[in-house]
């Protein structure tokens, strides 16, 4: 038990700024087996967001709380995902071959397709919540349903990519940002309860739950192509960015299906 909760506290100091016990160290060892626990992260980012989504929402200010809610999470991670998602888009759109993309996604500077990137997925993500917060204008629980999916699953399915893909880097410099590089198959199977239990939170709607998750693990299979035919396998920044992508692309599956059922 002691294991797993440094276990716990290592996945929270690395993909969270929640403060941390001093015991709790930079062991890659820990990180990956922290892996499980990814999932789980989604869960308290997704309940620190809803509550300032549902605080602004009982002020009658429901679009301003999205607009915090998504500050919030972004905030509560030190915009760790959001930056592994400027740094692909950097990477890929300047880079024509395996090295200078590596070198460019190591740079700590955003360049103009990282921010332009920024600018497009978070403009989207506000655009969908605000079209699922319409689907039912007066269940402000909707979206707090949707943001506990959305972030579990879109965190399981980027873990996925160490189970699946194998970690690609150029030199043992290249790694700027700690990240796991080994999962066994019984921490994937814990990290796939944690990101699909949330799921079940619209068993009120009758929603075939495969039908969420079709979409997004689609999604990662088509940038897993995209990565290993560039790059030959995964970097922390993609993880980043299939987090943002999959998330993005779960909310815009849920209300497909919320519109057609």
């Amino acid at each position: 038990m002691k294991e797993q909760v440094r276990i716990f506290f290592t996945a929270l100091m690395f993909y969270s700024r929640i403060p941390c016990p001093k015991w709790v160290d930079h062991s890659e060892d820990y990180l990956n087996k922290a892996t499980r626990f990814f999932p789980l992260i989604g869960w308290i980012v997704a309940a620190f967001a809803s509550l300032f989504y549902l605080g602004f929402y009982h002020l009658e200010l429901p679009l301003i709380g999205l607009f915090v809610s998504m500050i919030a999470s972004i905030w509560i991670t030190g915009a760790f995902h959001e930056d592994g998602f400027a740094d692909v888009c950097d990477g890929f759109g300047g880079g024509w071959t395996k090295e200078k993309i590596l070198t460019i996604m190591k740079d700590s500077q955003v360049g103009a397709y990282g921010a332009i990137g920024l600018i497009l997925i978070l403009g989207l993500k506000f655009l969908l919540l605000h079209h699922i917060l319409l689907l039912a204008p007066f269940n402000e629980w909707l979206v707090v349903k949707v943001l506990f999916a959305g972030h579990a699953l879109s965190r399981f399915t980027a873990a996925t990519f160490i189970f699946t893909h194998e970690y690609s880097r150029e030199d043992a410099t290249s790694k700027v940002k700690p990240v796991s590089k080994s999962v066994r198959a019984n921490e994937l199977i814990t990290a796939g309860i944690f990101g699909l239990l949330p799921l079940f939170l619209f068993s009120d709607t009758h929603m075939l739950v495969p039908l969420l998750i079709v979409p997004v693990y689609l999604s990662k299979w088509l940038l897993g192509r995209y990565f290993q035919k560039w790059i030959g396998g995964y970097t922390g920044d993609c993880l980043g960015a299939t987090q943002q992508v999959t998330e993005i692309v779960f909310y815009l599956s849920f209300i497909i299906l919320w519109t057609s059922y």
